[in-house]
């Protein structure tokens, strides 16, 4: 399975999610994009972004002081 790490800490919303749609586009259909983001409306932003998309979060939580998200690309 390919993954993808997207390293958007230190980034506002709504630009994590901003950047984090433009990497998932480049993606195959099955591949993850794992992003870090330090903002804290970026989980919101997430659960919001993969219910509009149909992307799924494979998972959510927390490393080295970020949030961490799993998207499959649909």
């Amino acid at each position: 399975m390919s993954e993808t790490l997207l390293d958007a800490r230190g980034l506002k919303c709504p630009l994590p999610v901003l950047r984090a749609r433009k990497a998932i586009q480049a993606l195959a259909p099955g591949a993850v994009l794992h992003v870090l983001a330090t903002d804290p409306g970026s989980v919101g932003d997430f659960d919001a972004f993969c219910e509009a998309t149909g992307h799924v979060l494979v998972d959510r939580g927390e490393e080295d002081g970020a949030f961490s998200f799993r998207l499959r690309k649909t």
